[in-house]
């Protein structure tokens, strides 16, 4: 069998091919979407670190309702039907001791997450959001399979 290609997914970014994948990702507080097509075999995931765009400087994908929308396009571009595309929901871990709730980046995300999809009627197929610790992902374009393993965070001193 081939070596399946790899991708290291940064955050405020995306990727999606039409080529079998292996797409990796690190999350704290950030969210990513995985997007799949069983019918086609293809997927991408988003990686976003802020729920929404202010509407100041460019609508990049550091924004989850400018990434998730992004993929959603590049999904299309190869050709997916939007009742043919499930999403998996990862990430948005409460990693930092922050004692404001202003500052619950990660609850934000998730939040965003939920709506979004939702609104663009779009299933959630599985997701493992929230807690204390960071998650390493791996998204299988061709399968839709998601592998996780949790990160611990880091302990003040």
């Amino acid at each position: 069998m081939d070596k399946l290609e790899s991708h290291f997914l940064y955050p405020a970014a995306l990727f999606a091919s039409k080529e079998p994948f292996q797409i990796n990702t690190i999350l704290g507080s950030c969210v990513a979407v995985c997007f799949w097509d069983a019918v086609l075999k293809t997927g991408g995931m988003c990686h976003y670190m802020l729920p929404y765009w202010n509407g100041e400087g460019l609508a990049s994908p550091k924004y989850g309702n400018i990434a998730i929308e992004k993929l959603l396009e590049k999904m299309y571009s190869f050709g997916s039907k939007k009742n043919n595309i499930v999403a998996k929901v990862f990430g948005g871990g409460d990693v930092l001791e922050i004692k404001s709730s202003h500052f619950h980046i990660g609850e934000r995300n998730i939040k965003l997450a939920w709506e979004q999809l939702k609104e663009l009627r779009i299933p959630i197929t599985s997701s493992s959001v929230g807690g204390k610790d960071g998650r390493k992902i791996i998204f299988y374009t061709e399968t839709g399979e998601v592998k996780q393993r949790y990160v611990k965070g880091q302990s003040k001193a």
